[in-house]
Order: C-alpha cells, then sequence, then structure tokens
C-alpha cells in the first residue's frame, strides 16, 4: 500500500495541473493529508461511494497521462543516473568543488 501512496503521490506531482479541481481536492486530501473516504464525503457533502468513484477514476487517469508522457519515469530514469554518478565520482567530488555544485546543481533541478 505504502509503494502505491508513494507512486500516486508522484504522479499527483507531475500531472495536478491536467486534473479538474474537485479531483485534486480529492487526491490530495486522500493521499496527501491522509483523510479517510468517509472524511472526504463528509466534507463534500457526498456519499461515500461518490468519493471512492472519483478517487479510482483519477488513479486511472494519472497512470494514463504516465504511460503517454512518461514523466515520472523519465525523473526516476534520472535520480538513478545521478546516483550512479555520485557514487562513481565520490572521490572526485571531495577534490573538486566545481565538479560537487554541478552536480548537486543538476539533481535540484528535480
Amino acid at each position: 500500500m505504502l509503494e502505491k501512496t508513494t507512486r500516486m503521490n508522484y504522479l499527483y506531482d507531475f500531472y495536478q495541473a491536467l486534473l479538474t479541481p474537485k479531483q485534486r481536492s480529492y487526491m490530495s486530501l486522500y493521499y496527501l493529508d491522509d483523510y479517510s473516504l468517509g472524511e472526504i464525503a463528509e466534507e463534500f457533502n457526498v456519499s461515500r461511494q461518490a468519493v471512492y468513484d472519483n478517487i479510482k477514476r483519477t488513479e486511472q487517469m494519472l497512470e494514463q497521462y504516465e504511460e503517454k508522457l512518461l514523466l515520472l519515469e523519465r525523473f526516476q530514469e534520472r535520480q538513478s543516473i545521478v546516483q550512479q554518478l555520485k557514487a562513481e565520482l565520490e572521490s572526485e567530488l571531495k577534490h573538486n568543488d566545481k565538479l560537487s555544485t554541478l552536480l548537486n546543481s543538476l539533481e535540484k533541478l528535480d
């Protein structure tokens, strides 16, 4: 479950601009603020089932966006490459401030 929550949080970060305000609200409350379906339903004065259905549809939309745009996949690949670079250049980074600064700048871009 934690893995799914982490994935949804990343997908939400990348694609939230493509969602409606209601979808953003439900996803934010459910995944970021850890509200229950009942709490969200009460806040929006709708049924728990309506919240559940909306969240499930939104999750599917986020997955479809990722299938087409691959923003999360590319982000994870960049993170992996940066970590590999750091491991390979660890001794060099200690002696080369410019190289260290450039690598840190690269990490901050994501």
